[in-house]
């Protein structure tokens, strides 16, 4: 199979078609749609449930991301070990998950912001440290969603599109998430919000 990708997409590793679970799939359109289903499924469970206890565990964030691609990639839910085009290093990825889950829950029982600005901070240091070999976009924006569910808050719009095609949609995606790289949220909470960022 040949691969296509968006630009900011992590690509998959060379070799990596020995890691897909169904066989029958030759086509990157093939694969999407799979992934898609796959994810809509994993939806019904991680959106079906209280997580609040154990959410901002990183056995968590792990459970949320195999659920995401069980029936796709052999390698759901399992951190990444090698580098990728964007992340931190594979070794410091367990360090850097448990710092930032540690942040997000001080941030909410302190109020240090809304409960919008958490979820969207949650979702930047997720793809940020990168934790998995792909799908960290899809699986941050689940995770960021499934914190405001939790409070009985709408689920994020995320500019109202598929952001993982190229268009203008993926470029102001991946503009706001580089705006907060140097710690300005602002264009970021407004994509997410479905607000106009230009």
């Amino acid at each position: 199979m040949r691969f296509t990708y968006a630009k900011g997409v992590t690509s998959y590793m060379e070799g990596d078609t020995g890691n897909l679970i169904p066989q029958h799939i030759t086509l990157q359109s093939e694969l999407n749609e799979w992934e898609q289903a796959n994810i809509l499924e994993a939806e019904q469970w991680i959106f079906g449930r209280s997580n609040k206890p154990t959410m901002l565990a990183s056995e968590f964030v792990q459970k949320v991301h195999y659920k995401m691609f069980d029936k796709t990639w052999r390698w759901a839910g399992q951190f990444r070990k090698h580098q990728t085009n964007i992340g931190c290093h594979a070794f410091e990825i367990a360090t850097k998950l448990k710092q930032l889950l540690s942040d997000i829950d001080y941030y909410i029982n302190n109020q240090t912001y809304d409960l919008i600005e958490i979820a969207v901070r949650l979702h930047h240091g997720l793809v940020y440290i990168h934790c998995f070999p792909n799908g960290n976009g899809r699986h941050a924006r689940i995770m960021a969603d499934l914190l405001l569910a939790h409070y009985q808050c709408k689920r994020l719009s995320w500019g109202s599109g598929n952001i993982w095609q190229a268009g203008d949609l993926r470029k102001n995606y991946i503009s706001a998430l580089k705006e907060a790289d140097n710690h300005d949220f602002t264009k970021l909470i407004l994509f997410a919000k479905g607000a106009t960022t230009e």
